[in-house]
């Protein structure tokens, strides 16, 4: 099954939307989760274009989950 790009870019918009209302509220890992995982979904998108393109989005998504995973508990 193929992707549509339409799609997956409305539900990447809308993730990386709730990620940034998360963190304005507070709930900065949670904030930067969703945003980590929109920003992977539009890099997907840019999968038949230039390789800088479609890559370097993707490394700036997995290191903004990988950061966001190791944030501690701000209590």
């Amino acid at each position: 099954m193929q992707l549509n790009d339409r799609p997956l870019i409305i539900a990447s918009n809308v993730v990386c939307a709730i990620g940034i209302v998360l963190g304005m509220f507070g709930i900065v890992r949670g904030g930067s989760l969703f945003i980590a995982v929109g920003t992977a979904g539009i890099a997907i998108t840019a999968r038949h274009k230039r390789k800088f393109e479609f890559y370097f989005p993707l490394f700036i998504a997995i290191a903004l989950f990988a950061l966001a995973i190791s944030l501690p508990r701000g209590r």
